[in-house]
Order: C-alpha cells, then sequence, then structure tokens
C-alpha cells in the first residue's frame, strides 16, 4: 500500500459498487482534483487516511501527536514558488525563450506589446500595459507565434471544451462512447465544479458540454469530471 496526505478518499462508487476514488469529505478542501491521473489498479493499494475528515479535526490530530505543521498555513499554489512570481521562475531557467511579442484585439489588431507570453494566464487582467476604456482581459496565448489576444469580458465565456491525454478511472467513463454522462466537471484547482454532460470522443480524447457558460476555459489546465463524490476521471484542456 501507499499512503498520501492529499484531502480526497477511497471509497465505494454506489453506481457500480467498485472502489473508486472520491472527493474529501470536506469539498472546501478537496484535493482529488490533482488526483486525477491515478490509475484505475492502483485504488486497491492506495490509503488516503485524512479525507473522511474535517480539516479542523486533522489539525487537532496532528498538534496532539506533536507534528510541528499542524498549524501551517493552507496553500493552494506551488511550493516552491513562495513569491508566486511564475513567470520569473520560468526566465531563469529559460530566458532565451522570453521574447518581445504582440498584444492584439480579438478582430486581430495589434494594440500594443508585450516582454513575453509567459506572463500571461488565460483570464488576467492585470498587468497587460494597455488601456482601451472598457477592462481588457487575456483570451488566448499563442506561443507558437509569442502573440497575446486581449478583449472584453463577455468573449471569455465558452460552453464546451475537448481535452486529451486522458485518465478515466471510472468504468462508466471508460464506456461513455456509447453514452454521455451527467456529470460535474472543475476548469481549475480552485474552481466549484459545475453540472455539464461528459462525452468519450476517442482513445485519448474528451468532450464537456457545461449547462451554463464558463469563463476563462484554459489550454493546459485539467479539466476533472466527476459523478456526486466519485471521480470519473479527467484530461488536459485542448
Amino acid at each position: 500500500f501507499s499512503a498520501s496526505g492529499h484531502y480526497a478518499r477511497i471509497g465505494i462508487d454506489p453506481v457500480s459498487g467498485e472502489k473508486a476514488l472520491m472527493r474529501g469529505i470536506d469539498h472546501s478542501k478537496d484535493q482529488s482534483y490533482v488526483l486525477f491521473g491515478m490509475k484505475p489498479e492502483l485504488i486497491e493499494h492506495t490509503l488516503l487516511p485524512i479525507g473522511d475528515f474535517e480539516k479542523p479535526f486533522v489539525r487537532q490530530l496532528a498538534e496532539e501527536l506533536g507534528l510541528i505543521t499542524f498549524n501551517k498555513p493552507d496553500s493552494q499554489e506551488i511550493c516552491f514558488v513562495p513569491d508566486q512570481d511564475y513567470a520569473s521562475l520560468v526566465r531563469r531557467r529559460t530566458p532565451e525563450l522570453f521574447k518581445v511579442g504582440s498584444l492584439v484585439d480579438s478582430s486581430g489588431e495589434v494594440i500594443g506589446e508585450h516582454e513575453g507570453h509567459q506572463h500571461f494566464t488565460i483570464g488576467q487582467r492585470k498587468g497587460l500595459g494597455v488601456a482601451r476604456g472598457v477592462p481588457l482581459y487575456v483570451l488566448d496565448i499563442d506561443a507558437k507565434s509569442n502573440r497575446v489576444v486581449v478583449g472584453e469580458k463577455d468573449q471569455l465565456f465558452r460552453s464546451t471544451l475537448t481535452a486529451n491525454q486522458i485518465n478515466l478511472i471510472a468504468r462508466r467513463a471508460q464506456n461513455a462512447t456509447r453514452e454521455p454522462i451527467r456529470c460535474s466537471a472543475k476548469i481549475r484547482y480552485n474552481a466549484q465544479p459545475q453540472p455539464a454532460t461528459f462525452f468519450r470522443t476517442g482513445d485519448d480524447s474528451i468532450r464537456v458540454d457545461f449547462d451554463d457558460p464558463q469563463s476563462a476555459i484554459t489550454p493546459g489546465q485539467a479539466v476533472v469530471c466527476y459523478d456526486r463524490d466519485v471521480v470519473l476521471g479527467g484530461g488536459w484542456i485542448e
């Protein structure tokens, strides 16, 4: 067996009766999103001992056991980037990849320059370096051309995404080529799962159609689908 401190659970899928990866009891602390890549055959050999408890109880237990991290602040960021300046970390490691590029609007008109597409993420508003009388947001990033597309907030919303490099944990997700599955789906770690329909479109691809348009669906992020608390699987947004 392998034990992990991730806040999630190994439980029984109420639909199939099989062991399943599940959200932690305390949904506000759930970390099952980052475990969607777990292979189904490993579930039988995995222990997730804290997912059945509320986070305050886990802290209390840690204090009683004398663990020095019992009151460590929660973090949802990358532990080795303590200042959250990801672009500077990438620049230090690959300075040759940072080049001046174009900022363009959704019609393709060049409205400014930037110092490298690595400084931006989909949905970003601050630090664009241009003004047009209305708030602008990053709509798209083309790494190959080093071009960043900006526009107004309503242009960020999409109802459908496709993903590849998939990992489907629940058996019914593996069989979703025949029949779509109603689910809820997360498009980033700190997002709330949203009502959607899940389709398997190929050996290594899925499509997720949301009931309501979602803001800033970002290529390179994971989409993870759930049936109530059971992790169906996910993939990397294309």
